[in-house]
């Protein structure tokens, strides 16, 4: 049975759509008005080997961060729902990830527990004219609303875009080895709770 997620958002600010399906290489669909962000979904989705597909209409005449924050706080629903009971599930999930000029690092608990860190240089500049803060409010959003607990830091990185791209792609692939199944847990939760 497919793994999916599926949340319809709309405020004020933003109207979004957003459909997860977990384990999935098919090409994603992404369209959220920010053509730097839609680069970095794409990247994040491509190599998490999920299916996104997304479309928002936002206030873009104020400025992008209703509609990159809002799309964080869609994804994370969407992500808590594919994931459901978590039952089978890793659980945890990290990986270090080059590019060229940028090493990252990226570590996931899908713990029920949402907490976001980052250590690195600030981002405080902008690609082209995409404001960098805003991958921070992603990700912020994205975790607090997937109930996950998310720490990334960028060790080094010249290339705006590579470190970006770096950030984005270490967490679809630290998101893909905590969300696939471990059959020695033959359908357990990972915890001595019992339920995470």
């Amino acid at each position: 049975m497919a793994r999916k997620g599926s949340v319809t958002r709309k405020t004020k600010e933003t109207d979004i759509s957003v459909d997860m399906v977990l384990d999935s290489v098919d090409k994603s669909d992404i369209n959220s008005g920010v053509p730097f962000f839609d680069h970095m979904l794409d990247s994040m989705s491509k190599h998490g080997r999920f299916r996104l597909s997304l479309s928002c209409v936002g206030d873009r005449q104020v400025d992008d961060h209703h509609s990159v924050e809002d799309i964080g706080i869609a994804m994370g629903l969407a992500l808590k729902e594919a994931l459901g009971e978590k039952a089978g599930i890793r659980r945890f999930g990290d990986v270090t990830i080059p590019m060229d000029d940028a090493l990252t690092m990226v570590a996931v608990d899908l713990s029920g527990r949402p907490f976001y860190s980052y250590t690195g240089p600030a981002l405080d500049g902008s690609v082209g004219s995409f404001s960098e803060e805003l991958t921070e409010e992603f990700l912020r959003a994205f975790a607090t609303n997937a109930g996950i607990n998310l720490h990334v830091t960028v060790f080094h990185g010249q290339n705006r875009h590579h470190v970006h791209e770096t950030i984005f792609k270490a967490l679809g692939v630290a998101l893909y080895k905590a969300a696939s199944k471990d059959d020695t847990l033959q359908g357990e939760v990972l915890s001595t709770k019992g339920s995470i």
